[in-house]
């Protein structure tokens, strides 16, 4: 057998602890970048640059598309050009210039995906100044709190949102001076603006606003701030990550470079389907990579369970996605399969058994087996939009069993990603038709260096033979810092290297596998520490979580008895909940990630009920 290739270069030695840090681990990059990382195109200086090269390039080419609605009913997609989305932001910036707002002030935008929201945005990247999102999963409170954070001045919403940003009144109204609705305004939304002496404005009133006028676009510059995007967090309050143009045009740079070496470039002629969060960094920076190639960005109508129906009628080349929605997708599938019969079910088995046999032994998807991807998989993908090619999971670990199977029945590469705010998305992603890569978030993208630090109090080694530690990162995607917040800045950039927070170990090929999360760990009444994380990923093993809490708990039990748990890592009592941890109780981030101090708030009556029943004594 063939040696395993390693996807990355060392490009600098480890280094022992001293008395003021632990050791750290070699400095890695992306083998892609041996050559040095790439640079972006000529005359690319900021995300205005971005968009307005596309439109010079490709003036006729679908940009933006969205369902149109009739009689109560989803239609085709009805899309703008670029010449017509650009000459629109024109009008937007004009109006938005004329209010007062001028190079350097902070946009709010406050609703789901849709195409107003990219022009907005646009004419923010047009004029220099800071989009600022404002959080669509999250109460009024942290809306509040980020308009007189950033000090915005002009927000844009969704129709529906209305009501929720009239909630952050009167304090919001010392910054906040116009709002604009996506869609329309109701006679008593426009009294109770004016009533806090606000200007409020539809979509259609605002962009009359800059009629006959015109203002001059500033010179960006790589550093200006073109986004202050606020993380969730688990605890505290938001942080607002400032993300320069330098960070994304460097992000668009590196993917570019990537893709290329595997041979999977982007062109005009890739579809998108917007449903992300655009609030969040992960769609922010696909979305600008679509529109560096003139490529198309269709909206979906904002349910979940109408999701799949609109890429049946989109047919997108790019699927991204959360691992929330690929396990939606997942089970799906799953119950399709079972309910399909004996014969069905064992044509299936037999398929798909002998695909993966052939992809672990070296061929790639489309060529493991063609009998079984026309036969029994051709449904899977159509269901899918027929038309995809990639699949980009990414905000949270995908679970292995779930990516093993749509790597063998959704006929695309399926990849999984790792990045956070911070790093502009972007930081690793495994490579297609790398079977090896599987339960892995791949090699880093050519953007940044890369290395472990030790962590010693949870026994991860960055010098070991398998080396683990915090993941650390360097270059010129990371952050420019926390807006206001220079204290919580210092805590995590430590010589120019970021530190995530997350424990990493390197895989013979230069991938990295995310193991851990340094601040999960646990303190026990008798002085051991526990990482929870790691006990999650154990016991999450136990598929038949909805059977009774004796059953669950021998098969916890069991399961950790085989993974090797110490004693007091041993889950001693259980509570089962029908419904899963959601936003809407603040139990989760927007990215799905858990709030552990809110979920030990919210369930605080149910832990102590459970401590209680274990350490009664027996009669």
């Amino acid at each position: 057998m063939a040696e395993e290739k390693n996807y990355v270069i060392k490009v600098e030695e480890g280094k022992a602890a001293t008395d003021e840090r632990p050791s750290i681990g070699p400095v890695y990059r992306s083998c892609f970048a041996e050559n040095g990382f790439p640079a972006p195109i000529p005359g690319m200086e900021s995300c205005w640059d971005i968009f307005r090269m596309s439109v010079e390039i490709y003036p006729n080419h679908h940009m933006l598309g969205h369902r149109q609605i009739v009689d109560g009913k989803a239609g085709k997609y009805v899309w703008q050009t670029y010449k017509q989305v650009y000459d629109i932001v024109m009008k937007v910036g004009n109006s938005i210039r004329s209010c007062g707002v001028e190079e350097g002030g902070k946009c709010g935008i406050y609703g789901a995906n849709c195409p107003e929201w990219i022009m907005t945005m646009e004419a923010c990247n047009a004029h220099g100044l800071s989009c600022v999102p404002l959080y669509d999963t999250l109460g009024a409170g942290a809306v509040e709190f980020i308009i007189c954070h950033a000090e915005v001045s002009i927000a844009f919403v969704e129709e529906k949102k209305i009501a929720e940003l009239f909630k952050t009144f009167p304090n919001s109204t010392k910054y906040l001076r116009t709002i604009i609705s996506f869609g329309k305004v109701t006679p008593e939304q426009k009294a109770e603006a004016e009533k806090q002496g606000l200007a409020i404005f539809t979509w259609e009133e605002f962009l009359q606003l800059g009629e006959n006028k015109q203002y001059d676009l500033p010179i960006k510059k790589k550093t200006d701030i073109c986004t202050i995007m606020y993380t969730s967090g688990t605890t505290g309050d938001p942080k607002g990550v400032l993300i320069s143009n330098e960070s994304i045009i460097t992000l668009l740079a590196a993917v570019d470079c990537l893709l290329g070496r595997v041979n999977e470039e982007l062109t005009m002629n890739d579809v998108y389907i917007s449903y992300l969060p655009l609030a969040h960094i992960f769609d922010r920076v696909i979305e600008e990579l679509f529109i560096s190639h003139g490529a198309s960005i269709g909206f979906w109508r904002g349910d979940v369970k109408l999701l799949l129906e609109d890429i049946g009628e989109l047919k997108p080349s790019v699927f991204c996605a959360v691992p929330r929605v690929l396990d939606r997708i997942y089970s799906g599938l799953q119950q399709k399969i079972s309910e399909g019969g004996l014969l069905k079910k064992t044509l299936f088995n037999v398929a798909y058994s002998f695909k993966f046999y052939n992809m672990r032994n070296g061929s790639k998807h489309a060529e493991a087996s063609p009998f079984s991807d026309r036969i029994v998989f051709s449904q899977v993908k159509e269901r899918l939009g027929g038309n995809l090619r990639i699949i980009l999971s990414g905000a949270a670990p995908l679970s292995s069993h779930v990516e093993e199977f749509l790597r063998v029945v959704a006929c695309c590469h399926v990849m999984q990603g790792y990045g956070l705010t911070e790093t502009c998305a972007g930081t690793f992603v495994s490579l297609p038709h790398e079977l090896s890569m599987l339960g892995t978030v791949g090699p880093p993208v050519p953007n940044v260096d890369v290395r472990l630090e030790s962590v010693p109090e949870m026994g991860y080694d960055a010098l070991a033979s398998t080396p683990r530690g915090e993941i650390c990162l360097k270059g010129t995607t990371l952050f420019s810092g926390y807006f206001k917040r220079e204290d919580l800045t210092k805590e995590v950039m430590i010589d120019g290297w970021f530190h995530t927070g997350d424990i990493g170990e390197w895989q013979p090929n230069g991938s990295m596998k995310v193991i851990d999360r340094k601040k999960n760990i646990f303190k026990l009444s008798q002085g051991e520490y526990v990482a929870v994380e790691n006990l999650e990923n154990v016991y999450g093993c136990v598929s038949d979580i909805e059977s009774a809490k004796e059953y669950i708990l021998g098969e916890l039990t069991r399961t950790g008895k085989e993974k090797q748990l110490k004693g007091f890592e041993f889950i001693k009592a259980v509570h089962l909940d029908h419904v899963p941890f959601d936003m809407d109780r603040n139990l989760l981030t927007p990215t799905f990630k858990k709030k552990r101090p809110q979920l030990l708030k919210y369930y605080q009556s149910v832990i102590d009920d459970m401590y209680n029943s274990i350490n009664k004594p027996n009669a």
